[in-house]
């Protein structure tokens, strides 16, 4: 099969869980024989088309920032796409499918075009679907970025999300008879079992941006409810606008000493590392897409505990192998005595895990591709 990405940022030479999915994906599919192009921004040192671990990168746009302040930039999405249509329609022929990430939306809409009145189907990736958490992240722009989400949503393509929330939260912008086909995101797990523990790790670890959807706030009281009587240590490893009011919170916890915040680790294997090290990984977030750490922690052989909440689909991540409790301080708390005191999931992290593995999501891939076609 002749696949073609379109993805304004590329992997590695952008680190991101979309464009990684794309490069694990497409390694893989590429190393069993198939042709896999890559679309996007010329991040890389080299010519604008060239190969790269069995992959071809295709430069539609020069290299740009991403980023207005803390938000992916609206103009660059525009410009990536206006300019990516065409060199996507002049190679259309060579390419029996395209794959487009749905976030930042414009690129779809383009993909699309660029396939007009040839017999060349788009398969569409969602990684979430906001709906009116819009109204948090843009303000008084929000019905700009809920109408664009929908207008994506009702190109004709073939959607595949990364979990059933997903999939769900996408059948209320595009009602649809049809299953939506979810292949999930992946993790290297024998890369993360052989990752050596760090030598200053803690007994209960948070990985992630810090922002408030992600509730540092309640596992922070909730920690400092349970450190005394447990001797414990928490380590929170991430970086965010939220990272200067959680630490003035923990300055003023009875167990302050207690709690460390490392800051963003820039190496991946550091923060494997830190799972290792860890017994339990906690992390009460009520809005995950998916939500890779979860799958990373159970790699390491982490205790998980995640919030049940109806816009996460860490539940559906971590299964029967890890916990789930309501994102309040004392659920946490109760939920963390448990998981302290050693107390395991009814099914072993690592075999839960071992099912989020690139081969398996690749092949799972694959099988949607070929869907697609027919």
């Amino acid at each position: 099969m002749k696949i073609a990405f379109v993805s304004n940022v590329v992997y590695p030479f952008v680190t991101g869980g979309a464009e990684k999915r794309i490069y694990e994906i497409g390694t893989r599919l590429a190393a069993s024989g198939h042709d896999v192009t890559i679309y996007g921004r010329h991040f890389w040192d080299g010519p604008q088309e060239m190969d790269y671990e069995g992959l071809t990168l295709r430069a539609g746009a020069p290299e740009r920032d991403l980023y207005t302040e803390d938000r992916r930039s609206i103009t660059e999405a525009l410009d990536f796409s206006a300019r990516m249509l065409p060199t996507l329609r002049k190679h259309i022929d060579e390419h029996d499918i395209v794959v487009a990430s749905v976030f930042p939306y414009f690129p779809v809409i383009a993909s699309k075009f660029a396939t007009l009145r040839r017999d060349v189907p788009l398969v569409t990736t969602w990684h979430e679907v906001w709906l009116d958490y819009w109204d948090e992240y843009l303000g008084t722009l929000a019905p700009f970025g809920k109408v664009t989400e929908r207008v994506t949503a009702r190109v004709p393509h073939h959607p595949v999300a990364v979990s059933s929330v997903t999939a769900d939260r996408l059948t209320q912008i595009w009602p649809t008879s049809e299953p939506i086909d979810v292949v999930p995101n992946g993790i290297d797990v024998e890369g993360i079992r052989a990752t050596p523990a760090a030598e200053d790790g803690f007994d209960v670890l948070f990985a992630g941006r810090l922002i408030a959807d992600k509730n540092v706030d309640i596992l922070l009281e909730a920690f400092d409810r349970v450190a005394s009587e447990h001797d414990v240590t928490l380590g929170i490893v991430g970086d965010g606008p939220e990272r200067q009011r959680l630490e003035e919170q923990a300055s003023r916890l009875e167990n302050t000493d207690q709690i460390t915040f490392c800051g963003f680790l820039e190496e991946y294997d550091d923060v494997i590392g830190q799972m290792h090290a860890a017994s339990v990984f906690a992390s009460p977030s009520t809005r995950e897409g998916f939500g890779i750490a979860y799958a990373e922690a159970m790699a390491a052989d982490c205790t998980v505990i995640a919030a049940e909440h109806p816009e996460s689909a860490a539940g559906e991540v971590i299964g029967d192998g890890g916990f789930v409790a309501k994102p309040t301080v004392e659920q946490v708390a109760q939920t963390l005595v448990r998981a302290i005191s050693g107390e395991r999931p009814p099914v072993e992290p690592v075999d839960r895990a071992a099912q989020y593995d690139w081969d398996r999501v690749a092949a799972h891939a694959l099988e949607t591709y070929r869907a697609s076609l027919a």
